[in-house]
Formats: structure tokens, sequence, C-alpha cells
């Protein structure tokens, strides 16, 4: 095991947290952890990045159980055999013979520091630290050895040192830190230390370092308040978790900027439904955080006119402070010119364009009731919206568009229910030659109608007439996908964003363009994958809590 082996379990466990989810029914039993990361008194209060599985990794396997076919299920096993042996390349180890005796329930990888010697004029060698949990420790022991014995028959420098008790061993190149001009490798290390847990390192140093932790608790990440709060916003059960540190992910430059929230944890629970990852985001002392978005104690009732058959969704309310929220604040922080208002907007920019209006200022400033929004298969929209007095004036202002625009507004009857069609008549001469007559030909640019407490607006007339008939066809409200999806999240909360994973993903690939490289890693997750639901809930003042629940396909 060299230090790109290394490398890779690290990157193994982050995949592990995004792609853990290629399931498609779990039963009755659930797979997951009450504990945290025990390691994490290894890891430096200053990591970067902390990764860490909570299970063994042989029950990975048990989610073989929950593919479709025989062949997927060999094809699960297969991938995860693969796995094991990339890692083990060239080591002559095995793991079914050497590791799974003793390998226990938590396997935690960190970056300790961004750069080991803290030097950035001779480029940057980042510090890896992995901490496995150890169910034997005798077996860990002779493991360790083995793989360092090995290393040595093989050519490799063994270096052999007690350090505070601990013995440690290390193959060459073992370089001094001030001799780390280059990105080349430091050397790598290990040792068991205690009964509890087997440690590696890319540097004698980094293992050293992540010992001193343990035995001076106020280095350590266990002792960070921002740590504990995250930790304490964690559902009861999960598979695995990840912790950023914003300031140390940052670049000098970024770091002049003080970012507001300083640190995010993201934890992992499998259901019978699906996978619901969790996240909580925590603000530095003495910043100053905006409002809280708004938030409603059940599902938006504008749900009930938007129809079953949709493939997006986004629900709410007071669509006019999300710009001024603090969902907007810690957006901004993670991506630069590119704001929440703008995610709505980047997939309804055909919508906008044919309306001629701008969506933030012609519609969204205000929205201070509850919306729903609501994509159907044709492509044609549905924006239902709260009514209120401003509301009836922002309906008002879009007639005045509609009329300076040259659009007629129509009153015309529909499903029993009168409704107003924005049209564009454009005048059609006569086909015979004997005649000079002139007729005009009506296309739709839009139509709106008021039910009950609701302003409806369509981007046709059919699509129109499936909202009026939702109480006879079903709404995405009555949906029981769409229900099993936003029960993942507790009440109260922000709305949801619900995405039907086949139908959209190319937007949500334009919009996130890491999910291109998740999908990659992950391909029997997406494969399997049939909706996305996004939540914000929970929300105090210095913490920001949400969620995104990953529904499968059922069997």
């Amino acid at each position: 095991m060299n230090q790109k082996s290394f490398f890779s379990i690290l990157v193994i466990v982050v995949l592990f947290l995004t792609g853990i989810g290629g399931c498609k029914s779990l039963g009755a039993t659930l797979i997951g952890s009450q504990k945290t990361p025990a390691a994490a008194i290894f890891v430096p209060k200053q990591a970067p990045i902390m990764v860490s599985m909570l299970i063994n990794p042989d029950r990975l396997e048990d989610l073989a159980q929950v593919v479709a076919s025989s062949k997927e299920k060999r094809k699960t096993k297969d991938e995860l055999n693969r796995l094991k042996t990339s890692v083990l390349a060239n080591t002559g180890i095995d793991y079914e013979q050497d590791i799974k005796p003793w390998v226990g329930d938590e396997i935690t990888a960190a970056i300790a520091s961004r750069d080991l010697d803290r030097d950035p004029s001779n480029g940057q060698q980042p510090g890896y630290v992995l901490a496995v949990a150890t169910k034997d420790a005798q077996k860990s022991r002779d493991f360790v050895e083995l793989l360092f014995a090995k290393k040595a028959i093989a050519g490799a420098n063994l270096v052999i040192e007690e350090f505070n008790g601990i013995r440690l061993l290390s193959n060459s190149p073992r370089l001094p830190l001030e001799s780390l001009s280059t990105k080349s490798e430091g050397g790598f290390s290990g040792a068991v230390v205690g009964n509890d847990f087997v440690l590696f390192a890319n540097h004698p140093q980094v293992l050293k370092e992540a010992i001193n932790n343990v035995q001076a608790p106020d280095l350590n990440l266990t002792t960070s308040n921002q740590y504990q709060q995250a930790l304490a916003q964690l559902p009861a059960r999960k598979v695995g978790l990840a912790f950023l540190n914003y300031p140390s992910l940052s670049t000098e430059k970024e770091n002049q900027l003080s970012p507001t929230y300083e640190s995010q944890i993201v934890a992992l629970e499998l259901n019978p439904q699906g996978l619901l990852a969790e996240t909580t985001i925590v603000a530095g002392l003495d910043k100053e955080i905006l409002p809280p978005i708004s938030t409603l104690s059940q599902p938006s009732k504008a749900l009930q006119y938007i129809p079953a058959s949709v493939s997006l969704a986004i629900s709410g309310v007071d669509l006019s402070k999300l710009s001024s929220s603090n969902l907007q604040q810690f957006w901004a922080q993670v991506s630069p010119g590119l704001s929440v208002t703008q995610l709505i907007e980047k997939p309804l920019a055909q919508l906008q364009a044919s309306w001629g209006i701008n969506l933030k200022d012609d519609i969204f400033n205000w929205v201070q009731g509850e919306y729903a929004l609501g994509k159907l298969p044709n492509n044609d929209w549905i924006f239902v919206v709260e009514r209120s007095d401003r509301a009836i004036a922002g309906i008002e202002k879009l007639n005045a568009i509609a009329s300076a625009q040259e659009l007629t507004v129509t009153s015309l009857p529909l499903a029993n229910q009168k409704v107003s069609a924005w049209t564009q008549l454009t005048p059609v001469a006569a086909q015979s030659a004997s005649s000079s007559a002139i007729t005009l030909s009506a296309k739709v640019k839009g139509v709106h109608t008021t039910v009950g407490n609701y302003e409806i607006f369509t981007t046709s007339i059919d699509a129109m007439e499936q909202v009026l008939k939702t109480d006879k066809n079903g709404s995405l409200a009555d949906n029981s996908q769409f229900l099993a999806s936003t029960n993942a999240f507790p009440q109260p909360n922000a709305g949801y964003v619900y995405v039907d994973w086949q139908a959209n993903q190319a937007i949500v690939k334009q919009q996130l363009p890491i999910i291109s490289l998740l999908e990659i890693a992950g391909k029997p997750f997406f494969s399997n994958l049939r909706s996305l639901t996004i939540s914000s809930y929970d929300n105090k003042e210095d913490l920001l809590t949400g969620g995104a629940f990953f529904k499968f396909n059922s069997k």
C-alpha cells in the first residue's frame, strides 16, 4: 500500500457517502449506526475535511439484496470486490485473509492539513490520516507488521520507532518535511493505537501529530464547539458522515473575505424508502446572519393545483424574501455569482423570454404567500400563488405588460371555469386568389385564472385544463411517491424542490456540474434513482439545516 493507495481509500470513503444509496428498497431492517466517529480524536481541529463510514465494510454487500435482479446483485458484488482489489494492488495483501478478520465498524479518513510544511512557496503536499476501527487488536497488529514487512522485502526502507509508547512503522522515502520541495511522496506510516484503531498516514510526522491529538484533547476535532453543535443535529441512525471546515478549505485570498458559515456536516441515513442526506451548516461567532427563510407548518396547499404528472415541482412561501435570507447568504459563499433565485430562474429561462418579463422583478417580488411551481412532461409550466392585495397588484402588472407587448387579454370558458388568456393575434391572408379576406390566427402565450384563494398561471390552455382537472386526475399533493419523499422531512419546513431524476437530470447537471462527476463514480446509485427531493428546515439563528432525499425505483 503506497500513498496513491492511501488516497484511493480516502476517495472511496467519500464516494461511499454519495454512492451507497444504489439500492432499491431496504425492507424493515435499517443499516446504520447510532455512534459518532470515535476516530475524530485523531483529527486536528483545523482539518479541512473528515469523512467517516460508520458500518463494517462487509455490510456493503448486504445492500446487494436490494437490487432487482440476480445479474445486478452479482454486478454490485463484483464492483465492491474491484474496489478492494484496487486499493490493495501490488501489496501482496489479501482482504479476505488479512483484513476482514479484524476490521471493525468505522473507517475515518481526513485531510489533516493542506500542506505538511505549511510553506506554499515549495508546492503543496497535503497530510492524510486514515483510522480503521479494529475488533481484534492482535490480528490488526499482525496485519500492520505483515504490510510493512512485504514492503521491506520488495526493497523499501523499513523504519521502526517508538513514539509515546506506540510502535510506529514507516517505509521510504522517509524525507524530512523541509525536503518536500515538490508534490512527491513523503513516505507511508502505520501504527496500532491501543486496542481500538489502526492508523495510517502519508508521513511519519502526520501520524505522530494524530497520536498527539489524543493526548492533548484541546487539539482534536471532538473539542470543536462547531463540530459538537453540528453533531447534535444528526439523525439517530447514520451510515456515514462528512465534516467540512470552510476556513481551512479556503485559500488565503478567500479567507480574507471571512466566510460567514465556517463548518458543515453531512450525514447519510437509510430508510425503507431511500436515502436521506441531512446537512447542518454552522455560522462563525459574531457573524452577521440574515433572517431565515420563511417556513410552513404543513405542505403548501398550492400543491393541490399541481398535477401528479409533473416532472419538476418547487413549493414554499414568500419568494419576495428569498434573495435576502440566510440560505442565499450561504449559497453566495459556496457559489459566488449564483443566487438562490437564479436556481429557480434558470430552468424558467424559456418562460421568461416567452412572457417578456423579469421573473425576480415582475413576479417573485410580490409573492409573499404560498406558491407552487410545476413543469409538465411536455415542458409546459404551471405557477400557483396565494392571492393577497400585493399579489392582485402584481397580476394587474402582468396584464399591463401583456398589453404593452400588444398581446390581447381574452376571457374564455374552460372546464366550467372562466380563464384569461394572453394571445398574440397574427393576420393570415386568405388562401383563395378570388378572396381578399384576412383572418386572424391566435397564439396563446399564457393563461391565468382564480381558483379559491389562489391565482394560477400556465403557459398553455392544455396545461390549465390539466390543473382544473386535478380533483379528478390527482394532484401532486396526493401522490404516494411524492408523499413518500416529503415525509422524510420534519415540519415545519421551507417547502420542497421535487425532481423526477430521469426527466430532469440534464437540468440538474447544468445547474450543479459536480453531479456529473458523482454520477460517474456512483453509477449504480444514479441508475436506480427515481426522484430527488430537497428541503430546508429547523433553521436557527446560527444554523442552517436541510436535507436531500433520494428515492429509488422499487422492486
